[in-house]
């Protein structure tokens, strides 16, 4: 006699993590308050285009407290034509497998780059902003969409 269920449902390829913490990330010239606050109230997710954009989001938003009044985030990513460098604007996931990039090629062009999840390469870095504006910084929307988005 066997314990299984015959119209029980097959298992997922990822299983859903629920209250499962998000894993420490490996940094290891990091204080305990940096990574702690890297991983503050994420939770791993099962869609996995979704778990690489909460990442990645914290991510950006740790970056770019590094910058100075006059810099935003920008990013050379392999792939991209001409020098690979692009402002972000904006970043999201179309779930299960692709992460999105908008912003601004160097000539002040719109891209967006459509990146599968197993394939994503950033190198963040600065850049100096427009001289007409403040400095932009997109950490704080990411990680309220992924304080929204949070399963718990």
């Amino acid at each position: 006699m066997t314990d299984a269920k015959p119209d029980s449902a097959p298992p997922k390829f990822v299983p859903d993590w629920g209250d499962q913490p998000c894993p420490k990330p490996m940094l290891p010239a990091a204080s305990p308050e940096r990574k702690a606050a890297l991983i503050e109230g994420v939770r791993m997710r099962e869609n996995p285009a979704e778990w690489a954009f909460v990442r990645l989001s914290k991510l950006i938003e740790d970056f770019e407290k590094s910058l100075d009044k006059d810099e935003e985030v920008a990013a050379h990513i392999v792939g991209v034509p001409g020098d690979g460098t692009m402002q972000i604007e904006d970043v999201g996931f179309w779930g299960p497998d692709f992460i999105l990039f908008t912003g601004k090629n160097p000539d002040g062009r719109p891209v967006r780059l459509i990146q599968h999840y197993a394939q994503i390469n950033v190198l963040l870095n600065a850049r100096k902003k427009p001289e007409e504006r403040e400095a932009r910084r997109i950490g704080f929307q990411l990680s309220e969409m992924v304080r929204s988005t949070n399963p718990k």
